[in-house]
């Protein structure tokens, strides 16, 4: 299991690194880089066994707070054409945020767990 959970951790380190660099063409970009930068970091510090789970909860928090903000008040899905281009750029980064809250709420529950141990 604990191999898993490097695995796991690597994979989010790399698609949140990604996800940042992608950010470049967005109105936003320095926030952007700064919302995914923190997953990566976390990411790195849940490898090396350093992440706590209060700060695993915290993020997870932001993240989900994050998401409900920038949720769209009509989602209309992530691509484009198939509705106004502002509520499929908002749907997009609020779906980032919660796949970023789910991820921090797993490294959250583990290193509790591991905590506990």
């Amino acid at each position: 299991m604990k191999l898993f959970f490097k695995v796991f951790s690597i994979l989010f380190f790399f698609l949140f690194a990604w996800a940042a660099f992608l950010q470049g063409n967005d109105p936003d970009p320095y926030l952007w880089y700064f919302v995914y930068g923190i997953a990566s970091l976390a990411s790195i510090a849940f490898y090396l066994g350093k992440l706590r789970a209060v700060i695993g909860m915290l993020l997870f928090s932001t993240y989900l707070i994050g998401a409900f903000y920038v949720w769209p008040e009509n989602f209309e899905g992530v691509s484009i054409g198939e509705g106004a281009v502002e509520n499929i750029e908002r749907g997009r980064e609020a779906l980032g945020l919660v796949l970023a809250a789910f991820v921090m709420l797993i490294y959250a529950v583990r290193s509790f767990v591991v905590q506990k141990l």
